[in-house]
């Protein structure tokens, strides 16, 4: 008996939906990479109903919104995280705060959190600074964004599962900052008002009026072109004071990346501004 024959591959409607991604995000999707497509579509085609990718991408090409694209989009992105994501770095950014705050008395520090998928990195970041000794002394200004609505209004909702709260967040702190409501473990007000939560594209909406001291964009451009990464170290580098952080992710860099900044010299792992004008060598 001869075997079925596979299941052919929905190339064009993969390629539909890779250039959507880059268009709209700056990620690329390589091809060792394309089988996530077919995963992480298969909610988006329940939910409209749909069998195939080449009907979604059908619908996709039909829509005269941005309802779709921007399902799509969400499904795509890789919005891995967790609270106290390696946490060494957090106490490196807190160390870094403290003394900035030790330098400049009357200067509140301001931190941005770009790329903050659903909010567990800002969330973090305020938990360790509300309990440091002091308590809300002047605390931190954060800002954090994502290109994705739908995880910044859950960021702002503070709303996380059993097995999300579990990740990285000790017993202590979950009874601490969170209470069960339902099966969701929420937030409270008083953590969450400390975070000023907005959606933003990196690669070309209008970036947070104002400087920052810390910027952390951590495992956000590990998928991006090398000119379109190129392009937001130098968006990045036009709203860091000087003596400023960058945070990236453990498998990123900026040596060969941008002149825009280079290794801190007193902080492992974190870079500084150089100072150095550098146009991004892709449209804003």
């Amino acid at each position: 008996m001869l075997s079925p024959a596979p299941r052919p591959r929905a190339i064009g409607a993969t390629n539909v939906f890779a250039s959507l991604l880059e268009s709209r995000t700056g990620q690329q999707l390589d091809a060792n990479r394309e089988w996530r497509i077919e995963t992480a579509l298969k909610p988006v085609l329940r939910e409209r109903g749909l069998d195939t990718l080449d009907q979604l991408a059908g619908e996709l090409l039909a829509s005269r919104d941005n309802a779709v694209g921007n399902q799509i989009i969400d499904a795509l992105l890789n919005q891995e995280t967790s609270f106290f994501r390696d946490a060494a770095v957090l106490d490196t950014v807190a160390q870094a705060v403290a003394a900035m705050q030790t330098t400049e008395l009357n200067r509140r520090v301001r931190i941005w959190s770009a790329g903050c998928s659903s909010g567990q990195e800002p969330l973090s970041l305020a938990m360790l600074f509300a309990e440091r000794p002091g308590g809300d002394d002047r605390l931190p200004e954060i800002v954090a964004t994502d290109i994705s609505e739908a995880s910044v209004m859950r960021g702002r909702a503070g709303r996380y599962s059993q097995f999300e709260i579990q990740r990285g967040l000790p017993v202590r702190r979950m009874v601490r900052w969170f209470e069960t409501v339902n099966e969701e473990w929420v937030a409270r007000p008083e953590l969450v008002r400390r975070i000023q939560f907005r959606q933003l594209n990196l690669v070309d909406d209008p970036l947070p009026i104002g400087r920052f001291d810390v910027i952390l964009c951590r495992n956000v451009l590990l998928y991006f072109a090398p000119t379109m990464r190129r392009h937001v170290f130098a968006r990045l580098a036009e709203v860091i004071r000087p003596g400023g952080l960058l945070v990236l992710g453990a498998g990123e860099t900026v040596i060969g990346q941008t002149d825009a900044f280079r290794p801190s010299q007193t902080y492992r792992g974190l870079y500084e501004p150089t100072g150095v004008a550098q146009q991004g060598t892709a449209a804003a």
